[in-house]
């Protein structure tokens, strides 16, 4: 399926969203964001369907952030909003991510900067190409980390880090990223998509419920005290332990056999 700068593609459970307008290398614009909305809507329509959702870039890059062409360069200081498409495009896409009903897998296939670094930080699991990057490029045109950044950062790589990787605006190879914490795998470039999908259909066959409640708890937890999130823990526990792939689990491992679960 096709919307702007965007398709949408179904791989069985897996729902496949890549970032597409080539000519920008992915960059984000308010027409993308756009797409992105409609796909996402597409993608919770069928929500009894998809389990997984790969996130993934179209051609050489993953997404090099927002798309600057066409903003206007002679803009007085203070006559400007710079933040305004923040609130009402960039925050909503970023909170649809985040309560998404099942895993995501950011499959990060070159350069992921600025808003596209956060776009690919949102990933559950996230995979990288060898020759990808990552990229803090808001120093370079005199703005600040958005999209979620500085809070994600912090929390996956350390102050130190995040801090570092803000000023200084340097390239993060993923190698690097991965030896820091910030990605899970990375991957020869012709190897990426192949063990994304395998991946993405090993969740896609998990118990959706459950997955969806343990990505709830962890993107939860730094906010909560320990008694917050041992309740949180007992809630979740409630909700998954009523489900069918709860009594499937249990069977099969008494049974000694793999579990067949169908996301209920």
């Amino acid at each position: 399926m096709q919307f702007k700068h965007v398709t949408l593609d179904f791989d069985g459970p897996v729902a496949i969203l890549t970032l597409d307008h080539q000519e920008v290398m992915n960059a984000v614009s308010m027409d993308m964001l756009g797409g992105l909305a409609e796909a996402l809507d597409e993608i919770e329509e069928k929500k009894a369907e998809v389990r997984c959702l790969v996130v993934t870039g179209a051609g050489r890059a993953f997404c090099t952030g927002a798309n600057l062409q066409g903003r206007n360069a002679q803009a007085k200081p203070g006559r400007s909003n710079a933040g305004a498409a923040l609130e009402t495009a960039f925050h909503p896409f970023l909170r649809r991510l985040r309560n998404l009903h099942c895993p995501i897998v950011t499959s990060v296939n070159g350069p992921a900067a600025g808003a596209g670094m956060s776009f690919a930080l949102m990933g559950d699991m996230i995979l990288c190409a060898k020759s990808a990057y990552f990229l803090q490029a808001f120093r370079r045109i005199g703005l600040v980390p958005d999209c979620g950044s500085t809070w994600l950062l912090p929390r996956l790589v350390g102050k130190a880090r995040a801090i570092e990787l803000s000023l200084l605006g340097e390239k993060l190879p993923a190698e690097t990223a991965l030896q820091w914490g910030l990605v899970n795998r990375v991957y020869d470039d012709a190897a990426l998509k192949e063990e994304t999908m395998k991946l993405a259909h090993e969740l896609a066959n998990g118990p959706t419920v459950a997955l969806a409640q343990i990505r709830g708890l962890y993107w939860d937890s730094p906010e909560n005290s320990f008694e917050e999130q041992l309740n949180a823990e007992f809630q979740s526990q409630r909700i998954a332990g009523s489900t069918a792939d709860f009594k499937e689990g249990v069977s099969a491992f008494l049974e000694k056999r793999p579990a067949k679960f169908k996301g209920q």
